[in-house]
C-alpha cells in the first residue's frame, strides 16, 4: 500500500460502505422476495469493495464502526434514506452508472487500484443493469409508479453533481469526459422509460456536496448510529 493508494481508497470505500448499509436496510422488507435477494445480493458486492478498499486504507474495522461523522468521505448521495421504492431505484441508477464509469477507466490504467477496479466493474454492470431495468418498468408502468419513479429522480438530483467532484489521489481521471459520458446514459434511459431529465441544478449554491470533504446530511448521523451500535457497544468482541 502506498499513500497514494490509500488517499482515494479511503473515499471510494466509504461510498461502497454507506450505499450497502442503505441496501441492507431493505432485509425484510422488499417488495417482492425475488427483489429482497437482488438487493442483498448488491449489498454484498458493495460491502466486499468496501472491504478491500478500507483495509488499503488501514483497519477496515477500525475505519468502519469507530469513525465520526465528520471523517467519512462518502458523496451525499449514497447516505439519502431508501424512502419508497422508487427513491433506492433512483439512487442505484445514478450511482451505479457513474460507479461502472469511474471502475471502467481506473481498471486500464497502472493505477494500485486498477486489479479491484478491474473485478470490480463486472459487479456493478449488473447494479447498472438491474437499476435500468426497474426504471424502465416503474417509468413505463402505471400512472402511479412513472409519477413515483419521477418525483424520485428530481428530488435526487441535487446529489449527482458531487459524483464528478475530482477525488485526491485521483488526479488523472478525465472527470468532465465521465460526467458527460454519464449525462448521456441516464438521459438515454430516461427517455426509453417515458421519464423526463430532472431540469434541478447539479452544481452551485443550490445544489448538494461536501460528502467528501466530511460534510453530510441530518439522516447519516442516524445511519452511523444503527452501523456502528454493535461494535462501540462490545469493543473487541468475538464469535
Amino acid at each position: 500500500m502506498t499513500p497514494r493508494t490509500a488517499t482515494p481508497a479511503l473515499p471510494l470505500g466509504d461510498d461502497a460502505l454507506i450505499l450497502s448499509h442503505r441496501l441492507g436496510e431493505w432485509a425484510g422488507n422488499a417488495p417482492v422476495l425475488e427483489e429482497e435477494v437482488a438487493l442483498a445480493n448488491i449489498a454484498l458486492d458493495l460491502l466486499g469493495q468496501a472491504r478491500i478498499l478500507l483495509s488499503l486504507a488501514g483497519d477496515e474495522d477500525e475505519l468502519a464502526y469507530l469513525r465520526e461523522e465528520r471523517q467519512f468521505r462518502n458523496v451525499q448521495l449514497v447516505e439519502q434514506p431508501n424512502g419508497d421504492f422508487a427513491h433506492t431505484i433512483a439512487r442505484q441508477l445514478y450511482f451505479s452508472t457513474y460507479q461502472e464509469l469511474l471502475h471502467d477507466h481506473l481498471a486500464t490504467t497502472d493505477s494500485e487500484l486498477a486489479p479491484l477496479a478491474g473485478k470490480a466493474v463486472k459487479e456493478t454492470a449488473y447494479h447498472r443493469d438491474h437499476a435500468e431495468q426497474w426504471t424502465l418498468r416503474l417509468g413505463d408502468g402505471t400512472d402511479e409508479s412513472h409519477t413515483r419513479m419521477q418525483r424520485a429522480l428530481d428530488a435526487l438530483w441535487r446529489y449527482t453533481g458531487e459524483l464528478f467532484d475530482p477525488v485526491e489521489g485521483l488526479d488523472d481521471v478525465p472527470w468532465q469526459p465521465l460526467q458527460d459520458i454519464w449525462t448521456a446514459r441516464i438521459t438515454a434511459t430516461l427517455e426509453r422509460a417515458t421519464l423526463s431529465v430532472p431540469t434541478g441544478p447539479r452544481h452551485g449554491a443550490w445544489s448538494a456536496g461536501g460528502g467528501r470533504r466530511g460534510i453530510h446530511t441530518e439522516s447519516f448521523g442516524r445511519l452511523l448510529a444503527e452501523m456502528q451500535h454493535l461494535h462501540r457497544s462490545h469493543p473487541g468482541a468475538s464469535w
